[in-house]
């Protein structure tokens, strides 16, 4: 299913994958109030069931599932469909191994309903942008690899495509408009959620990882995508357009 196909539907609709009655119901109609639709899973089979027969525009994805762990879940779930996971899990391992495993973002048990409201709608935004193909096909080559913009593809040296998730192509997209540039992980995450970074979000750096096993010829010695200690990242290598 692609998150583009469910976009077209009057109100977003979310699916919360949640088994606790109060915070299902209580987010599901904040949310509703304020222009989604919202269905409510209660565990990941109900999950898997319903993504089957409807389209769903974002999944609110509990880690702490009755029947399966929600990490194991996020492992099976289409990559086109942006997940924010919910955990009220305080170590911060829960929150990096989905962020590795290919979530968008996250947020922490308890939260504020205005919070989860924000992450939802800039991480729809950012699939919103993604699916508004430019009239013309730009390429953006770097490093013997290629970027295409239009099309949201990335192709190695060998010229085999790299499967990019929409968080990992919008922050390559944001290195490649910047070549040598280092972009603090301030301007990151404003770029891939317009939101400043909180003094403990990770996300930056676990995205940069996925990157540089994706992208380096040398991952432990990362020679494209530098870090600035302390500062943030840039793209070390001449960038072409087209």
């Amino acid at each position: 299913m692609q998150a583009s196909e469910a976009s077209s539907a009057i109100r977003p609709h979310v699916l919360l994958v949640e088994d606790d009655p109060q915070i299902a119901g209580l987010s599901a109609r904040y949310l509703e109030n304020h222009g989604f639709r919202c269905t409510i899973a209660v565990d990941s089979g109900a999950m898997d069931t319903l993504l089957l027969t409807e389209p769903v525009d974002l999944i609110l994805l509990d880690l702490g599932l009755p029947d399966e762990d929600g990490l194991m879940a996020l492992r099976r779930l289409d990559r086109n469909t942006p997940v924010i996971i919910v955990t009220g899990r305080r170590e911060s391992v829960d929150r990096v191994v989905g962020l590795e495993l290919g979530a968008d973002d996250y947020i922490t048990k308890p939260f504020d309903f205005r919070e989860l409201l924000a992450r939802i709608r800039s991480v729809l935004r950012r699939v919103e942008r993604s699916g508004s193909a430019a009239p013309h096909p730009s390429l953006l080559s770097f490093d013997g690899m290629q970027l295409d913009v239009a099309a949201r593809a990335m192709v190695d040296r060998e010229g085999n495509p790299v499967p990019l998730t929409g968080t990992e192509f919008e922050l390559l997209h944001a290195l490649a408009e910047h070549p040598g540039q280092v972009l603090t992980r301030d301007q990151l995450m404003n770029h891939l959620h317009g939101r400043d970074a909180g003094p403990f979000d990770r996300a930056i750096d676990v995205h940069i990882g996925r990157l540089r096993r994706k992208l380096e010829r040398d991952p432990a010695r990362p020679q494209l995508i530098q870090s600035s200690r302390g500062i943030g990242y840039r793209l070390a290598t001449t960038v072409t357009s087209s």
